[in-house]
């Protein structure tokens, strides 16, 4: 259970008060520095207004990209995002610079301050800057969900230094689907964890195995269980140590009645390219000098039907090389089951860039019940992890009660 923004607003307790927002506006850009997707910056928009709206003074911060601590330099400068805020909120939003020793901000009013990880202390989560920090409010927001898996001095510190500490409407609307998802989920619960290597998402597989209904995986994953199964797979992308592993979360299971659909039926080449000529065959038939790039039809058939008959989805990764258009099919008719079983009634939720980059490529966000934004801290909300920047908001609301 946690405080947040909106509660502290229908209490009436935002009017006059010192609001500090701790956003994720970490935006790409091109090579100009001219911002090439505003989505997190339109993400940080309602807990702004709901601020600025309550009659609040707000200030804003946010890292941007990987700053050395101590040295503001152009490419680390959040100007950018200030002239994109401000169009994007209708007023004039300044970038304050030197923001530790004191910020001016009238009641109605939005500064944005200046890169946060260029304090010195940021990364370390210093103690000494956090209550500076916290000193300079009366309200505490954390609606940054893609920094929320970091302990850091605007992430972690400020929350336990700050009079009130709160989550923002994306932090709490993030937190509620994840919950949903994995606290109490409607049965069948399907997760389709795909990507280039088990290593990376081990612990995820982990995890999943002793909640899930169904475990579809795909990509370089698929290929290692494949081979735990007993599968010659070519030149594909595996990771031949990390079947005994694999074995393991089949074991898992297995033992709760659970199951894992593996793709039978796969698409191959002898290179990866948008020329290359594709092959279909059964798993069983690879040749040596070939690779799994992506699942064949019916296998997305096979897997389709399972996503059909779900209650509950989660999706982190893609079943191929989707991005090249001979090894796409297989994300393609995925991310159309997904977003039919949605219609259907299917709780759905994804995440992870590439999952972000396939839900636009078909253009079906607005069929998936919750698309995350949070990257790193949605994968290790998946594998189990405790979230330090949301474990401090509960240990805050505990004290409180």
């Amino acid at each position: 259970m946690i405080l947040t923004l909106d509660e502290l607003r229908r209490r009436g307790l935002l009017r006059g008060k010192r609001v500090f927002i701790r956003s994720d506006l970490n935006v790409p850009q091109d090579g100009s520095g001219a911002i090439s997707d505003d989505t997190r910056i339109r993400a940080s928009l309602p807990a702004i207004r709901m601020a600025v709206d309550a009659g609040a003074a707000v200030m804003v911060t946010s890292h941007l990209g990987r700053p050395t601590e101590g040295e503001l330099t152009p490419e680390d400068t959040l100007a950018p995002v200030a002239a994109r805020l401000s169009q994007l909120l209708g007023f004039s939003v300044p970038l304050v610079r030197d923001w530790l020793g004191g910020v001016t901000v009238a009641e109605g009013a939005v500064v944005l301050l200046e890169n946060c990880r260029v304090n010195k202390g940021e990364r370390k989560d210093s103690e000494e800057l956090s209550r500076r920090m916290a000193s300079l409010c009366d309200v505490y927001v954390n609606d940054a969900f893609g920094a929320a898996h970091r302990a850091e001095a605007t992430t972690h510190g400020m929350a336990r230094f700050a009079p009130l500490a709160c989550a923002g409407p994306l932090l709490a609307a993030e937190l509620e689907a994840l919950g949903r998802a994995l606290g109490q989920p409607k049965r069948p619960l399907v997760a389709i964890v795909a990507g280039s290597k088990v290593s990376t998402k081990l612990t995820i597989l982990n995890n999943l195995a002793q909640r899930v209904d169904r475990l579809i995986v795909g990509g370089g994953i698929a290929n290692t269980f494949l081979m735990a199964e007993g599968f010659a797979i070519g030149r594909s992308l595996a990771e031949p140590d990390l079947v005994p592993e694999c074995r393991k979360v089949l074991k898992t299971l297995a033992e709760k009645g659970a199951t894992l659909p593996l793709p039978l039926a796969v698409v191959t080449a002898t290179g990866i390219s948008a020329r290359a000529e594709a092959t279909l065959r059964r798993a069983d038939d690879v040749r040596p000098d070939e690779m799994i790039l992506d699942v064949g039809p019916s296998s997305s058939q096979a897997l389709a039907h399972v996503i059909n008959d779900a209650g509950t989805i989660i999706w982190n990764g893609p079943l191929g090389v989707f991005e090249l258009e001979p090894f796409s099919q297989g994300t393609h008719d995925l991310a159309l089951a997904v977003a039919g079983a949605t219609a259907r009634g299917a709780f759905s939720i994804a995440g992870g860039g590439d999952t972000l980059a396939a839900i636009a490529k078909y253009r079906i966000a607005d069929r998936i019940s919750y698309v995350s934004t949070g990257g790193g801290a949605f994968l290790e909300y998946l594998e189990g992890k405790t979230l330090p920047a949301v474990a401090v908001l509960e240990e805050r609301a505990r004290s409180s009660i």
